[in-house]
């Protein structure tokens, strides 16, 4: 009997009521994280013609890290430390918030199909106040028979990547012909998570639909995967993270006081209004953000104001 539990995703908007639609796996209401991970969400292939793409303007993070990984399309990033890049598939763009930044992500003119994963890294406590700061990685494949892999975070079928994370962990793209199967040898300390993107799966003898996320506990030194037709897949994992966390919009804390404070700040970062006394605004036309935690971005889109905190105290998750 498999000891893969499969978690279904969930169809939401990315960024308001009338944004670009994205299949969210994690958190759920029965588990948060996998290792580190704490935010799995998958999207497209989606005709940016039809639903206009990706378009996030400026947003604030706290005590996390975002990793975007795309299958198709391309992204520009841009961020309040003053990064500019472009997302390309099979290359990783991880920016670290730290103590706060802000970033705009929106899919390039030229892409006509936007398809990838957005992921996101819980900072463990004594580094989630480190300064803000963004790498990119491109990882060079690894080939077997039937098989490919970009290894983006941690080690694997002996690539390692090179950037900088705060808790061991592990991030890779596997392609897998139709029939083929390949046992990956892991770190039996970890717990690890199996999205997959496109295809039909067994994970140690589990069935995945695509976008199903399958969660295998720690304790295991290898994991077996068939594909019965052509499939790619990303291959999550860490030990337990062993910290409680709070979890709110786009902020990760410890305690509900401190969610509201980033709250604050960022809604006093974002506010219309003649707060120098001068007769101009400090926020043109709701197009600048002022000076603050999360630093400033511009990309003539007007910044996505901080929802309502809920009426009851945030749960930590675990």
């Amino acid at each position: 009997m498999t000891d893969v539990e499969v978690l279904a995703p969930r169809d939401v908007p990315l960024g308001g009521p009338r944004a670009m639609r994205v299949r969210r796996t994690l958190p759920q209401r029965h588990r948060s994280l996998i290792g580190a991970w704490c935010f799995v969400d998958h999207y497209g292939p989606d005709d940016v013609d039809a639903t206009g793409g990706m378009v996030l303007p400026a947003h604030p993070h706290t005590g996390l890290q975002t990793a975007s990984w795309l299958f198709g399309g391309e992204l520009e990033h841009r961020d309040s430390v003053g990064s500019l890049a472009t997302v390309r598939p099979g290359e990783l763009n991880l920016m670290t918030a730290g103590r706060g930044i802000s970033h705009t992500e929106v899919s390039t003119p030229d892409t006509t199909i936007l398809h990838g994963a957005q992921l996101w890294i819980a900072l463990p406590d004594h580094s989630r106040h480190v300064e803000p700061r963004f790498e990119h990685f491109a990882p060079a494949p690894v080939r077997g028979p039937g098989w490919e892999a970009r290894v983006f975070i941690g080690s694997l079928l002996g690539a390692t990547s090179p950037v900088q994370v705060h808790t061991p962990l592990l991030g890779a793209e596997i392609m897998l012909a139709p029939g083929r199967s390949l046992e990956v040898d892991v770190d039996p300390t970890f717990e690890h998570g199996v999205l997959l993107d496109v295809g039909a799966i067994d994970v140690d003898g589990q069935e995945l639909a695509p976008s199903d996320l399958g969660h295998l506990p720690h304790g295991r030194s290898t994991i077996a995967v068939t594909a019965r037709e052509e499939a790619r897949l990303l291959l999550l994992g860490g030990p337990p993270f062993g910290e409680p966390i709070v979890m709110w919009w786009n902020f990760i804390g410890r305690s509900h006081e401190e969610i509201a404070a980033y709250r604050q700040e960022w809604q006093d970062q974002i506010r219309l209004g003649d707060d120098r006394g001068d007769g101009d605004d400090v926020v043109a036309d709701g197009r600048e953000v002022a000076e603050g935690r999360f630093g400033m971005v511009d990309l003539g889109l007007q910044p996505i104001p901080p929802p309502i905190l809920p009426n009851v105290r945030l749960k930590e998750r675990h």
